[in-house]
C-alpha cells in the first residue's frame, strides 16, 4: 500500500531545527481500497519527499514510522532522528535503535515509562567543538508528566525540568549514540496521538472502582498487542501505585494472558472470551464472577462499544464456564443507586428536590420541599445539602455556614440538634457536606485559625478530625467524596487561587492504633486551570470542573482524575457558579447559574432552566 514519506519541521522553541524524516501510512476509504491493493505489492523506497505534520492531535488513521539513519550523517543529524524515531510506531522501535550502537540497541528497555514535556526537547551541544572524537548533547524540556511502568498517569508542578545527556561515538565509521534516555521522551502533542486514556476497575471492598491509565492507541511496539489487550494485560498487572493501598483484584497472584495472546476480539453475540493462564484455572466461582466483572467494565469503557457477556478461558484454551453478563456485572459491581431527584436551595433558603424527565418535559413535577422535618418551619434557613444515595436523609448546613444538621426525610418530627458547630461563620464556616459510599458524612471548616476536616462515621457521630498529608498551608474550601468511596475531591485555597486536588482515603484495617481515616497522597487534578471555583464527580471516574485557564474564561470541562488531560467542554457554559453530575450517565447536568437560577443539560440537549430561583445543586452523594 501506498507510503507518503516527508520530513516533519522543527517545532518552535527547539534549537536546532530537526533534520530527522517520518514516513506515514494511511489507511484510506473503501471506495478506493481495490485501486490500491491492485499496484501495492511492497513499500515503495523512493519518489518525491514532502512535508507532513504529524503531532496536530490525534489521528487513529495515521501511522507514523521512523526513518533510519542516512549514511555518515552527523552527530546533530543522528540525536535528531532519534528523538522523532522515539515517536514513531516501528515495532520494538526498530527504527529508534538503529541510531544507537549495537551494545546500547541490545540493552535499551524503554518499557512502558514515558516522560511527557510540554513542549519538544531542546537540543544543545555540549561537547563536541573542543573535543570532535566525543560529542555530547544535552536534551532538556519542561516536564508536564511522566507514566510509569503501571502506565499510570502523574503531573509534575512547579516547572520541573527535564535533562538528559547523549553520548555518541563512532562505530564502523558511523555516529551513534551511546547513553540514550531511560524512557520514552514525547511532547504533549506527539503522546496524546500515540496514547489514549483508559480505566481499568478494581474493588474496594465490594464497590468496582476505576483506576485511570494509558495504553498505545494501536499496536504497542514491544509486545505487539492491540489496544484491547494492552488495557487487559495492565488490569491483570495489578493497580497503579497511588490507588493500590485500598482497591483489591479478583485475580489470583501471577495470572496473565496466555502466552502468545496479542488480540482479543467479539463474536457475533458480543462475547468477548479472555484466555487466561494456569494461575486462574480452579478459581470459585464468586471469585471469578468478580475476576469477570473487572474485565467486563474495563472493556466497556475502553471500546465504548456493547460488550454484553465476557467468558474467561482456561489456560487449555477451553470453557471454564466463568462467565458474567452485562446484567449480573452490575450486580457484582454494587454501583450507586440511580438518583430518582435532584436537590437545590431556593429563594427562600429551602431544600426542594425535582424529578425530571427529558421525555416528559411538559408533565414534569413542579420542585417541591423535601419531605420530613424540613417540609415544615425549620428553626434555620439552609445554605447547601448533601443527601445519601438511597435519599433517606439529608446532611444540612445553615445559611450561615454555622451548624451542621443531619435530618432524615422518612418521618416527620423536629429538627434534631447539630450534630457539629463551626468555629467561624459565613463565609469562613462549613463547606458544603458530602456523603460517601459507605455512609459516612465529610464536611471542612475553613476558619482561618484552626481550617479542618471532619468526618461523621455513618452521618451521626461523634465527629473524627482527618488528617490530610500535603495541604502545604492550603486552606478546604469545597470537597466532594467519589462514588466508589476510595477518593475525595478537594478545593484548595492558598492565597488567592483555588486548586482541585485528589486524596486517596485511607481507612483502617484493624491492625494499628493510628487514626481511623486520613486522606494521602493529594495530587493535582486540573494543574492545567488558574483557578476553580466548583467541581462534581461525573461518570466513569471524572470529574466536572468549572474553572478558568490563564487569562480564559470561565468554563465548565469534564477532566481526567488523574490530572492528565482537559475533556470535552459543556456548551454555553461560561457562566456556571456550581456543577452537579451523576454518576448514571442518562441523569442531566444540573447547574447554578447566577442569571438562569438551577439550570438542566440533558444527555444531548441544550440548556434550559427548571427552577428561576434557587442555588447549590447536588445529586444524592
Amino acid at each position: 500500500m501506498d507510503a507518503e514519506p516527508g520530513t516533519r519541521p522543527g517545532r518552535a522553541g527547539s534549537a536546532p531545527k530537526r533534520r530527522g524524516r517520518l514516513r506515514t501510512l494511511r489507511t484510506y476509504a473503501f471506495a478506493t481500497a481495490g485501486l490500491l491493493l491492485a499496484g501495492c505489492a511492497s513499500m515503495p523506497d523512493h519518489g518525491e519527499i514532502r512535508p507532513v505534520q504529524v503531532s496536530q492531535g490525534v489521528d487513529s488513521q495515521v501511522r507514523v514510522f521512523g526513518v533510519p539513519p542516512a549514511d555518515r550523517a552527523s552527530p546533530q543529524e543522528i540525536v535528531d532522528g532519534f528523538l522523532e524515531a522515539m515517536t514513531s510506531d516501528d515495532p520494538q522501535l526498530q527504527t529508534a535503535r538503529k541510531y544507537l550502537t549495537e551494545e546500547a540497541a541490545k540493552n535499551w528497555k524503554p518499557g512502558a515509562a514515558v516522560t511527557v514535556l510540554s513542549a519538544g526537547l531542546d537540543r544543545f551541544s555540549v561537547q563536541g567543538e573542543k573535543d570532535p572524537a566525543a560529542p555530547r548533547f544535552k536534551v532538556a524540556g519542561k516536564m508536564l508528566a511522566t507514566v510509569d511502568e503501571r502506565s499510570a498517569y502523574q503531573p509534575e508542578t512547579g516547572g520541573k525540568r527535564y535533562e538528559e545527556f547523549l553520548q555518541l561515538t563512532q562505530e564502523n565509521k558511523q555516529w551513534r549514540i551511546a547513553t540514550p534516555p531511560s524512557s520514552l521522551v514525547l511532547s504533549e502533542s506527539d503522546f496524546q496521538r500515540i496514547y489514549m486514556p483508559v480505566n481499568k476497575y478494581y474493588f474496594a471492598g465490594g464497590t468496582l472502582v476505576a483506576d485511570p491509565v494509558y495504553v498505545r492507541q494501536r499496536s504497542d511496539p514491544d509486545s505487539r498487542m492491540d489496544p484491547t489487550t494492552q488495557t487487559v494485560k495492565s488490569l491483570l498487572a495489578g493497580p497503579s501505585k497511588w490507588l493500590g493501598p485500598v482497591v483489591t483484584s479478583s485475580f489470583p497472584s501471577g495470572t496473565e494472558l496466555r502466552e502468545g495472546t496479542k488480540s482479543l476480539s467479539y463474536d457475533g453475540q458480543n462475547t468477548l472470551r479472555v484466555p487466561l493462564n494456569v494461575k486462574a484455572d480452579n478459581v470459585a466461582q464468586p471469585q471469578c464472577q468478580k475476576m469477570a466483572t473487572q474485565l467486563l467494565y474495563t472493556v466497556k469503557d475502553l471500546t465504548g462499544s456493547r460488550v454484553d457477556r465476557v467468558e474467561l478461558l482456561r489456560s487449555d484454551g477451553k470453557s471454564s464456564s466463568c462467565w458474567v453478563t452485562e446484567a449480573a456485572a452490575a450486580v457484582v459491581a454494587n454501583r450507586p443507586l440511580s438518583p430518582g431527584h435532584q436537590y437545590y436551595v431556593d429563594n427562600e433558603s429551602r431544600l426542594m428536590r425535582m424529578s425530571l424527565d427529558p421525555n416528559r418535559e411538559e408533565q414534569q413535577d413542579p420542585p417541591s420541599p423535601v419531605p420530613g422535618p424540613l417540609s415544615g418551619n425549620p428553626p434555620f434557613k439552609v445554605g447547601s445539602a448533601a443527601i445519601t444515595y438511597d435519599e433517606k436523609r439529608a446532611a444540612v448546613v445553615s445559611e450561615d455556614a454555622h451548624g451542621l444538621y443531619v435530618v432524615n426525610l422518612t418521618t416527620a418530627g423536629p429538627v434534631p440538634q447539630p450534630l457539629l458547630t463551626a468555629k467561624g461563620s459565613k463565609p469562613a464556616g462549613f463547606t458544603a457536606p458530602s456523603w460517601d459510599a459507605a455512609g459516612d458524612l465529610w464536611i471542612a471548616d475553613q476558619d482561618d485559625q484552626t481550617p479542618t476536616l471532619w468526618r461523621l462515621p455513618h452521618g451521626s457521630g461523634p465527629a473524627e478530625k482527618v488528617a490530610v498529608s500535603g495541604l502545604d498551608g492550603g486552606r478546604i474550601t469545597g470537597l466532594k467524596t467519589s462514588p466508589d468511596g476510595v477518593r475525595i475531591a478537594l478545593l484548595v485555597q492558598k492565597e488567592s487561587r483555588k486548586n482541585l486536588f485528589i486524596g486517596r482515603i485511607e481507612r483502617p484495617d484493624g491492625k494499628s492504633d493510628g487514626p481511623a481515616v486520613s486522606v494521602r497522597e493529594l495530587r493535582p487534578a486540573a494543574p492545567q486551570l488558574a483557578d476553580v471555583t466548583a467541581m462534581s464527580w461525573a461518570p466513569r471516574g471524572r470529574l466536572l470542573v468549572v474553572g478558568r485557564e490563564s487569562g480564559g474564561v470561565v468554563q465548565a470541562r469534564y477532566m481526567l482524575a488523574d490530572g492528565s488531560m482537559v475533556g470535552a467542554g459543556l456548551p454555553g457554559a461560561t457562566g456556571l457558579e456550581a456543577v452537579a453530575a451523576s454518576e448514571d450517565e442518562k441523569k442531566p447536568v444540573v447547574a447554578f447559574s447566577g442569571e438562569d437560577g438551577i439550570v438542566w443539560l440533558p444527555p444531548g440537549a441544550q440548556w434550559r432552566t427548571v427552577a428561576a430561583g434557587g442555588k447549590a445543586p447536588v445529586y444524592p452523594g
